[in-house]
């Protein structure tokens, strides 16, 4: 989680391909690939650079991989807003 606060951070000073990198090593983790934090933080970066496919992706990825009602909506809304 460190890492994905750390991604933000580094969206917020660097810009959000700079954020998108940093995580991606959690990829090859087991307890983080797929997991709905990591996917939502994806999401909001490739959101922001423009990248709506992607952001859609992985939007509804995050929704799938939540057991929170709220947060399936939440990220379902979020899809809804960036679909291609």
């Amino acid at each position: 989680m460190v890492t994905l606060n750390r991604a933000i951070a580094l969206d917020e000073t660097n810009g959000p391909r700079a954020g998108l990198a940093l995580p991606a090593p959690l990829d090859g983790d087991d307890r983080m690939a797929g997991h709905h934090r990591l996917l939502s933080v994806r999401a909001h970066l490739l959101e922001k650079t423009g990248d709506s496919a992607g952001a859609y992706e992985h939007y509804r990825r995050a929704a799938r991989a939540t057991a929170s009602i709220a947060e399936q909506r939440y990220r379902e809304s979020r899809a809804g807003r960036v679909r291609p």
